[in-house]
């Protein structure tokens, strides 16, 4: 099925050095941009991550400090990728928990603030787990009718690009509300659900530290907003101050916000943080 789609959309997935989004690195990145005309356009770029490439991690990708060697740095192409990307909707595989958040740091590490909230981010798996629940090599037998190994070779970012694209074109076949056998196990072929689909937490940074929490009266009502939608606001999720309203703490405790900006928080941690207080200090000046 061709995408619905009002603006490109980015379907990646990158290797890295491991899991830790402030000390790991991108080795290789590699995406699909797909424009609404149906245009498509391959990249896949190795990166140098300018550290050694652990041993488990040259085992399972394939990619050795040699391979990188001679390659550009992230911050080295970020200015290109930030042209690239700017005004497209992204998607990927486990993409919202951590591909986006590692993209996002190697962004902020570049000294590029790549505002990730203006995207629709679609996560294939989230929307796999959701409708069938399981993973990528079970997904694309499930929705493609072959096994991965037939056609790709796990654990290269440009490999796990393309099945990637494949499954997500997949289930909008199988859940076309014109053709599903259930009605609660339908999906329209439109960004503005299936990000809303793939969401699986209520985080306002992407490392969880800072979430959304319904707010509510002296009563325990939940206050609504004229659409009568829940009013949210942002409270802390961890540490003596977890579940005060960010904003109070702010104000209560400045040097909390201190104390987080010279820690060992993820950048986008630290830049919603930083969002949050200066959109309080205009309030305060009438701005």
């Amino acid at each position: 099925m061709k995408l619905n789609l009002t603006k490109p959309l980015v379907v990646f997935d990158l290797e890295t050095t491991g899991l830790d989004l402030v000390n790991d690195r991108v080795i290789q990145l590699s995406y699909i941009k797909v424009y609404p005309d149906g245009k498509e356009e391959r990249v896949n770029m190795l990166l140098n991550p300018e550290k050694p490439i652990p041993a488990f991690v040259t085992q399972l990708t394939g990619i050795s400090d040699a391979d990188v060697a001679a390659a550009k740095t992230f911050k080295q192409v970020a200015a290109d990728l930030e042209r690239t990307f700017k005004g497209c909707d992204f998607a990927g595989y486990n993409s919202n928990s951590f591909d986006i958040p590692m993209l996002a740091e190697e962004f902020l590490r570049a000294g590029i603030d790549f505002d990730f909230n203006k995207c629709r981010l679609i996560d294939a798996m989230s929307i796999f787990r959701k409708m069938e629940r399981r993973n990528l090599a079970a997904a694309y037998k499930f929705y493609c009718g072959r096994k991965m190994e037939e056609d790709f070779q796990a654990h290269r970012a440009d490999e796990d690009t393309e099945a990637t694209y494949r499954v997500l074109m997949g289930q909008l076949d199988k859940y076309n509300p014109a053709t599903a056998e259930e009605p609660d196990r339908a999906l329209p072929n439109d960004m503005d659900v299936l990000a809303e689909f793939s969401k699986n937490n209520n985080n306002v940074d992407f490392a969880g530290r800072i979430v959304w929490q319904e707010l509510k009266d002296a009563d325990g009502n939940v206050i609504l907003d004229e659409k009568g939608n829940p009013r949210k606001h942002e409270v802390f999720n961890f540490g003596k101050y977890k579940g005060w309203d960010v904003a109070e703490v702010l104000t209560k405790d400045p040097g909390y916000f201190t104390w987080i900006l010279g820690s060992e928080f993820t950048n986008n941690t630290k830049q919603v943080l930083t969002r949050i207080r200066l959109r309080e200090y205009n309030k305060r000046m009438g701005k």
